[in-house]
């Protein structure tokens, strides 16, 4: 197996430093979406899954990252043993501290901006979600006032949903730090992605329960909750992807693995273990995080394990 870099340290805490992303910004009125904006980007059928000797190594300078976000070029982590957020280029592995002081992170939300991009990031040691900016400049708070905040995606314009996975709701919080209920009673939830009307979010704590979804309605109202795909263990992450399937983080006993489904096939009347296309069975550990790029690459790791994997996802020729 080619390794694609190998630095293995301890995590730095250097001075924070000033850089620009060029990238294009969202607006309010277009419907929200996790992940690679669509391309076009058409996935191919998997012959078998990725194994572990397919798998390409990253190691880059950082020795107990957490949630795993793409952007740009880099991928972004929360380093639990410094409270550090650290950059880390996706193909030479050269990694850069980018700014000090948020302790744990499940999740990122990354998005450009007119100005570059910005960072979210819920806390689940401080009960804060944290706003980064380019300028690296000291993390702001948004709200301290959350119990495990886990997963995160973007409402709207001005509000955030975040799933909490000891308080089992899904929250509304806006950039002001208000926050409210948009559900309850799940089952310790934990990854949550956005599709226009539709919200998908991950039960870790119930295989039966494993993903689910609700609709916002034109009103602004969200309807119950409904089974999306069932029999999974300990689902963690979960990307939409530019090719339009819904990624997940899941474990089949104590191996990491990552499959996906077509959402909206799904939607109908739920999806079983038999509708499910393993995209990696690994020999890393459960639970999971992932993120893809918006060409289709899988980026993966065991949560505060340095070895950063991926894959080249196929895809048809344009």
């Amino acid at each position: 197996m080619r390794l694609t870099a190998l630095i293995i340290l301890f995590c730095l805490a250097l001075p924070a430093l000033a850089q620009d992303s060029p990238v294009t910004a969202s607006t309010e009125d277009e419907p929200a979406t996790d992940g690679p904006q669509a391309t076009g980007i058409v996935s191919s059928p998997l012959e078998s899954p990725f194994l572990q000797d397919d798998l390409e190594l990253i190691v880059g300078n950082v020795q107990r990252p957490n949630g795993l976000v793409w952007f740009d070029h880099n991928l972004y982590t929360v380093c639990n043993g410094d409270w550090t957020v650290y950059q880390i280029d996706d193909k030479t592995a050269e990694t850069v501290t980018f700014v000090f002081g948020a302790r744990d992170g499940n999740s990122l939300l990354a998005e450009a901006t007119e100005a570059g991009f910005d960072l979210w990031v819920p806390d689940s040691d401080t009960g804060a979600l944290w706003n980064i900016n380019q300028n690296r400049e000291a993390p702001r708070s948004v709200t301290e006032e959350l119990e495990s905040p886990w997963g995160i995606t973007r409402l709207d314009g001005d509000r955030f949903l975040i799933t909490d996975s000891r308080l089992n709701t899904i929250l509304v919080v806006s950039e002001s730090g208000a926050s409210s209920e948009a559900q309850s009673q799940l089952r310790a939830p934990t990854g949550i992605a956005r599709d226009g009307d539709y919200v998908y979010f991950a039960n870790g704590g119930s295989a039966r329960r494993g993903l689910e979804y609700f609709e916002i309605g034109a009103n602004g109202s969200y309807s119950d909750v409904k089974p999306l795909v069932s029999g999974l263990q300990n689902t963690s992450s979960i990307v939409l992807g530019a090719d339009g399937y819904l990624y997940f983080a899941h474990a089949l006993g104590t191996r990491g693995v990552v499959g996906r489904v077509d959402p909206e096939l799904c939607r109908d009347s739920g999806c079983g273990n038999d509708e499910i296309e393993m995209v990696v069975f690994s020999d890393v550990p459960a639970p999971l995080a992932i993120t893809l790029s918006d060409d289709l690459r899988l980026f993966l790791h065991s949560r505060y394990r340095p070895e950063i994997y991926w894959a080249q996802l196929p895809v048809e020729a344009s």
